[in-house]
Formats: C-alpha cells, sequence, structure tokens
C-alpha cells in the first residue's frame, strides 16, 4: 500500500507563482472515464488521493464529481489549492465529500495589500465552514525566509478572521480544530539543468508514493513536472508492469542505498533533506 498518489486532473492553471517550476506539456484535463479508469488501477494501493502535481485542480469543472466518485469507491480525496477560486467554489467543494484542503497561501504573496486581506478572508471564511463540516484545511506557508514579511501578515489576517487556540506546534500552527497552519522552507524543484545537488540522495517516491500526470503518465513522485522520468501511461500499460519496471525498481533500490539512478534526481533540492 502506498501512503498517497498524486493525481494531476489538470495541468492548467490560472497563476503563475513565483516559486513554481511549471511545465511545458500540452495543457490537459483528465476526463471522467480517465480519472475513473485511474481509481479501478489504484483499488487496494491506497487510501488516499492528493489532486495535486501542477495545476490548480479548482479550475477542473469536474472536480467535484471526481471526489465524489473517489469517495463512493472508498478513498479519501485530499485537495491542494493555492486559493484564489475558493470564493467561487468553495461551496461545491464542502459538498463533495472532500477530506482534507491545503491552501498554499504564499501563492498570493505578490498581491496588493488590498487583494491580499480580501484573499484571507475568503480562505478563512471557507475553512470555517468546512471545520463545521469535519474537514480539514490546512493553510501551508512554505516559504520561510523569503516571504519579504507577508507570511507575518497573513497570520495577523487569519487571526482577525479565525478565533481558536493558535498553538504553536512542530508544524506550524493549530488554530483550532481542523484548522491548522503549516509552514516551511521554500525548496528547490529538480531541473534537468541544474547542477547535480549532492554526493548522497534519498527519496520517498515509489515507496511512499508516486504520480500520475494529466495524460496518464506514471512519474516516481509530486515534482517531476515535465514528466522526464516516465515510468509508463497508465491509461495503455498495466499498472502493475509500470511499478515493477527495471527502471521503478533501480529507483527505489537506490534509494536503499543512498545512490540515485535518474539523472534528475541527482539534481533535486528536495532529496538533499532526507538524506
Amino acid at each position: 500500500m502506498y501512503s498517497k498518489v498524486y493525481i494531476e486532473i489538470t495541468n492548467i492553471c490560472n497563476m503563475s507563482c513565483s516559486f513554481c517550476h511549471g511545465h511545458k506539456r500540452a495543457l490537459r484535463r483528465m476526463s471522467m472515464s480517465e480519472f475513473s479508469h485511474i481509481l479501478d488501477c489504484l483499488s487496494g494501493r491506497t487510501e488516499y488521493i492528493y489532486y495535486h502535481l501542477m495545476g490548480e485542480p479548482l479550475t477542473h469543472p469536474l472536480l467535484p464529481d471526481f471526489i465524489k466518485t473517489a469517495r463512493s469507491r472508498g478513498f479519501k480525496s485530499i485537495v491542494t489549492t493555492n486559493g484564489t477560486l475558493i470564493k467561487s467554489r468553495g461551496d461545491e467543494l464542502l459538498d463533495s465529500g472532500v477530506h482534507k484542503v491545503n491552501i498554499s497561501i504564499h501563492s498570493f504573496e505578490n498581491g496588493s495589500d488590498e487583494e491580499h486581506c480580501r484573499y484571507i478572508r475568503e480562505v478563512s471564511d471557507f475553512a470555517a465552514l468546512a471545520a463545521d463540516k469535519g474537514i480539514i484545511t490546512v493553510f501551508r506557508l512554505w516559504n520561510e525566509g523569503l516571504d519579504g514579511g507577508r507570511n507575518e501578515a497573513a497570520i495577523k489576517l487569519l487571526k482577525e478572521n479565525l478565533v481558536g487556540e493558535w498553538a504553536k506546534n512542530t508544524r506550524g500552527i493549530r488554530i483550532r480544530d481542523k484548522i491548522h497552519i503549516d509552514w516551511g522552507e521554500r525548496f528547490e524543484w529538480p531541473d534537468a539543468e541544474a547542477d547535480i545537488k549532492g554526493e548522497k540522495f534519498f527519496c520517498y517516491g515509489l515507496k511512499d508514493h508516486f504520480g500520475i500526470l494529466a495524460d496518464g503518465t506514471v512519474v516516481p513522485c509530486c515534482l517531476d513536472s515535465d514528466g522526464i522520468i516516465s515510468l509508463g501511461n497508465i491509461f495503455t500499460q498495466d499498472v502493475n508492469e509500470i511499478l515493477g519496471s527495471e527502471r521503478a525498481r533501480a529507483m527505489r533500490d537506490g534509494f536503499c542505498r543512498g545512490i540515485a539512478s535518474e539523472e534528475l534526481c541527482k539534481r533535486c533540492g528536495y532529496a538533499q533533506r532526507f538524506v
């Protein structure tokens, strides 16, 4: 069993954030039949589905239907969003049976003060409604040291909008039941043209999780934004064949020995966090 599988239901995004690596692939949205096929393939392999690699999941018109379908088959859905469409699509999300919503509020670090205030109010209102329905909301601030003071402003605005205990912990802040802040340093995305990051490497890709891009390409982790490490295509190949391929086995075995078998992995700054 994998702890989670990332499904990129769309690689289309409504923003162009400075921290995002982006991608060069053709823009695409998954169909319901494609998503349903993926659920068939993942049956018994994971309990949790994350609707994210590249793209903004709330731009997909079928997102609520995907979540309802996944829930009917026993999967728990976790949506990661930049939050800019929460006001227009929040009610659909709340009614879909979503398990958890991660809102990357560092996505809005370049907006004006007025826009930022409105944005924080909108995502705060959503979190309060979600908590009442038993849905977890996590506000992400994954840009420590590079926020230009905007994180402090965001937390101040959240405090004005959300009453709670505001208890600090090792991951961030517990605002109240079902509402949290998670912070971390901005990481460096793997890039085929970047320098090699070290001598030893470790990653949980293919051990803890794997990803499926919008066109069905299976990748070892959620950071392979262009599908450089293509292990196969879930729409045309058996998933056992893909995950049991020689290339996939080499990656898993290599990480167990602190070795990266793929050139892209050698250029991943995130992989250095686990060495």
